[in-house]
This record gives structure tokens, C-alpha cells and sequence, in this order.
């Protein structure tokens, strides 16, 4: 009997993951199972004629369940607007991936109606039509999605529906993240499918390497960093250093450091901590300026178990991996305001990482016009976003509807990057014999990635290869 898998987001693109199984069986009953459930951001919003986050490709009451990768917003965003649209069934997630979705998601909700409330205000000061539909959720949104929550530990096959077994393995790429293996049984045949979510780095970092994984007939798999590899290990803390040298003890500038409050900024705390422990880092302010990166860390050490085991055995002379000396964390609003009047040499670490909506916002308007200031860029910024605008060399930009002339370094780098890279890719995939695979399929990257790992596998005896556009339906 049919299965057939259409991508209705991360399709062409690298946000707004959101990938449907349906399942006829025997019995004459469809089952729908949706991987992910994230917000599209940065040119796959502004470039299209709607908001593609409004109009999900399918209707949310007809979805049984809901497979979590993980908690980050291109892929968990959308998830209250599905359930106030009336998906009611249960939402399968690890259990790290449940606790940091519960933060992620409420700031979320704030951020959309903060941001509708502002675009309201604009456009009556301009004298312009009102937007129009409202905040994508509410806050009030949140908590009856997250009551549909029911998590599964990594390693445990868990029937989900009838017929269809679930299994996560760690895909090292944040705390709790997964990668999903269906074994889908119609009735006729089982069919072994794979989803990557996003996979994580091969690399001496707070998280296991990635997991290798059963057989499949079916691989859909990320391509965020498809066309190119990343620094090696070693001249990360190195070049961590050297920018902080650089910009703040011998510029005495700024240096702002955009970065995702769940993943990177841990992991750039992590290296600033072993660089103080270790008597190196300049003894120069460091703010985290972000309360879900607060929160998040938070989780993070309540998750320690998780970590790779080099690193909790580093806990036990250190207890906190990501405090020390001269570091502050700056929850309240008034005080996140007070760092625009720093004039001493510090750095700031803020979300977003791809520089669209937080705090970091601020920061760029006050810093970006001052030479002795620079912005590191420390992971993946898609098209269109500020954080994209900034790294292509842009002169100006607009920040809360306002030109700001941009005179700030701008530097990168990838290493931060909880995307594993090509040749991380192909290793994650090195468990399968291709002879077996009946079809891969490539989401969730720009066309130079996506065509760049399709032709690296190709060259390496892969086969049946497709890339999905959006909404495009294929029988399995």
C-alpha cells in the first residue's frame, strides 16, 4: 500500500523544517506523521508573496502525531500555531528536546507579539495600512502545546501508531537533538526510514559525536554545510582568542558575538571557561545578554549526563562549565539597556544567532557604527537575514526600520557551527551500504550545498538522489 513522503518546508531552503509520512494502510486507514514543525525565517518570509509560516501545506487536524528533532526554532516553531489550528495528538520529543522547547517556544511567542506590536505602532506613526492576522501564537499558545508533549529516551523503540515504531539516536548537534528512525510497517512491508533532523559535528566539543544508525531504505538528510568543510579543532580556541586579543585588548573595542541561546552559547562559554582556567583569557567583561540563553544554559547543566565523557569528568574540578571570572549574565531589560553605555573593551554574546530578532538587535544598532567594534558571526545565517546581510559585506543596514551605517568589523567562524560539514556528513552516512538505499532524499539547504552533496555522494556510490521542492509528493 502507498507511503509517501512531501516536504512542506526545509525544501530548498534551510528553515521552516516540516516533513509528512502517509501511511495507507490495509485496513483501508491513512495514518499522517509530521517530522518537525518549524518557523521559516530570513528570505524564505520576506521573498515570499504570503508568509509561508501562516499556510502549513496541510491540515493540522488530520495529523496523528508529531516526531520532534529537536528544540530549535527552524525546527519546533510553528508547533503552538499547529496545535491552536487543531492538531491534538501526542508530540513524541527526547527528553532534553521537551525542556528546552518549553522555553524556546514561550520566548517565541513572545517575540511574535512584541514583534506585531511594534509593526502596529510603525505603521500608524507612517501612516500605513495595519498588518494584517495577527501574531503567529500567543503566549497563551504555548502551554497546551506543550502538554501534548511525551518524550522517548534515545535507544528506545517506541511503537508511536499502529505499524510504526519510533527510535531516536543522538545526532550531536544540541542538547537532546535526535536523529528519527521510522520503521513503517503497512501492512504489505516494513519500510526503514531515516529523517537526520541535524547532524551534529565529529569534533572534541560538549556532545557525543553523532550515533550510527540501522539500515535504511529511506534517507532524508541536511545539507546545511553540503558544499564545504570547517576549520579543524584545533585552531578554534586559537582563533577564539585571537579575535578577543585583537578586537578588545588591542583595538579596546567591542566584541559582539551573535549566537543561538541553545548550542553555541554554551559552547562559546565553554572555551572562554577553559581559556580562563587555563590563565589565557584577557580579564575583560563578558556579558550574556539573552534570558533564554540564561534559561537554556540552565538546562544544559541539568542535562550533564549528556555531555561527552572527557567533559563530565572535567566536572568534577570544575563544577560549572560555563561560568568564571569577570562573566555576567544579564536577565533584566534595564540592565541589558546599561551595556549600550560601556565604553570599556568587553564582549557581549546575544540571540539571535542569525542577528533577526532579540536582543542582539540592540547591540548592532549601538556598536555597528564604531571601527573599533567588530561582530563574530559564529554559525549559519540564512539568506536574507540581517546576520547574512552583514556577512556579505554590506555598507548599511536597516535596524528597527532605520538605516545604520556599518563601519564594525565583521568576522567568522564556521567552527561554532552546530551543523556538521560535509565530510561530517558523508561519515554520518558511512553506515549505510548503498546498494541498499532506495532513496535519499536532500533537505534543508541552499541550492550550492544541496547540489554540492548530491554530487559528493553521487561520486561515492550513491544512487537515487532526489531534491525536493516544496509540497512535492513521492511515493516511498
Amino acid at each position: 500500500m502507498p507511503i509517501s513522503f512531501t516536504s512542506h518546508g526545509a525544501a530548498g531552503t534551510v528553515t521552516g523544517s516540516k516533513h509528512l509520512i502517509e501511511v495507507q494502510r490495509t485496513d483501508g486507514r491513512t495514518l499522517r506523521v509530521l517530522l518537525d514543525c518549524g518557523m521559516f525565517q530570513g528570505e524564505a518570509v520576506r521573498d515570499a508573496k504570503q508568509d509561508p509560516n501562516r499556510e502549513f501545506g496541510f491540515d493540522p487536524t488530520t495529523i496523528d502525531v508529531v516526531v520532534m528533532s529537536h528544540a530549535h526554532i527552524d525546527h519546533s516553531g510553528l508547533v503552538p500555531r499547529l496545535v491552536a489550528e487543531g492538531f491534538h495528538g501526542p508530540l513524541f520529543a527526547t527528553p532534553a528536546t521537551r525542556d528546552l522547547c518549553a522555553i524556546m517556544l514561550a520566548d517565541s511567542a513572545y517575540i511574535q507579539e512584541t514583534d506585531f506590536e511594534y509593526d502596529v505602532r510603525r505603521a500608524r506613526k507612517k501612516g500605513r495600512p495595519l498588518p494584517e492576522g495577527g501574531p503567529l501564537y500567543s503566549t497563551e499558545d504555548v502551554a497546551p502545546a506543550m502538554e501534548l508533549f511525551q518524550v522517548i529516551d534515545y535507544a528506545k523503540p517506541t511503537e508511536i501508531l499502529p505499524g510504526i515504531t519510533l527510535t531516536y539516536t543522538d545526532a550531536g548537534h544540541i542538547l537532546g537533538s535526535a536523529a528519527v528512525h521510522l520503521d513503517i510497517d503497512d501492512g504489505e512491508r516494513v519500510l526503514r526510514f531515516t529523517f537526520s533532523g541535524d547532524v551534529g559535528r565529529y569534533v572534541d566539543r560538549l556532545l557525543p559525536e553523532p550515533v550510527r544508525f540501522r539500515q535504511a531504505d529511506v534517507v532524508v538528510c541536511e545539507t546545511t554545510y553540503g558544499d564545504r568543510d570547517h576549520a579543524p579543532v584545533a585552531e578554534a580556541e586559537a582563533e577564539l582568542l585571537k579575535h578577543v586579543t585583537e578586537v578588545c585588548v588591542v583595538g579596546r573595542g567591542k566584541l559582539i558575538i551573535p549566537a543561538f541561546s541553545i548550542g553555541k552559547t554554551q559552547e562559546i562559554l565553554y572555551t572562554l571557561n577553559t581559556l580562563s582556567n587555563e590563565g589565557r583569557l584577557p580579564r575583560i567583561p563578558v556579558f550574556v545578554d539573552s534570558p533564554l540563553a540564561i534559561s537554556a544554559t540552565e538546562v544544559v547543566r541539568r542535562y550533564s549526563e549528556l555531555f561527552k565523557a572527557n567533559v563530565r569528568e572535567e566536572l568534577v574540578k570544575d563544577p560549572d562549565l560555563f561560568n568564571f571570572p569577570g562573566v555576567e549574565f544579564v536577565r533584566e531589560a534595564e540592565r541589558s539597556k546599561q551595556l549600550n553605555a560601556v565604553k570599556e573593551p568587553c564582549i557581549i554574546i546575544a540571540a539571535s544567532g542569525m542577528m533577526e530578532a532579540g536582543r542582539i538587535r540592540h547591540h548592532l544598532r549601538n556598536s555597528l557604527g564604531d571601527p573599533a567594534n567588530a561582530v563574530l558571526a559564529v554559525g549559519f545565517c540564512a539568506p536574507g537575514t540581517l546576520g547574512a546581510k552583514l556577512l556579505d559585506g554590506a555598507t548599511e543596514v536597516s535596524i528597527f526600520g532605520e538605516p545604520v551605517q556599518v563601519r564594525a568589523k565583521i568576522l567568522r567562524m564556521e567552527f561554532y557551527s552546530a551543523h556538521g560539514d560535509r565530510t561530517e556528513l558523508l561519515r554520518w552516512l558511512s553506515c549505510q551500504k548503498p546498494a541498499e538505499l532506495k532513496k535519499i532524499f536532500l533537505v534543508h539547504g541552499v541550492d550550492h550545498s544541496l547540489n554540492g552533496f548530491k554530487e559528493l555522494l553521487t561520486s561515492k556510490g550513491y544512487s537515487n538522489i532526489t531534491i525536493p521542492k516544496r509540497g512535492q509528493r513521492f511515493l516511498l
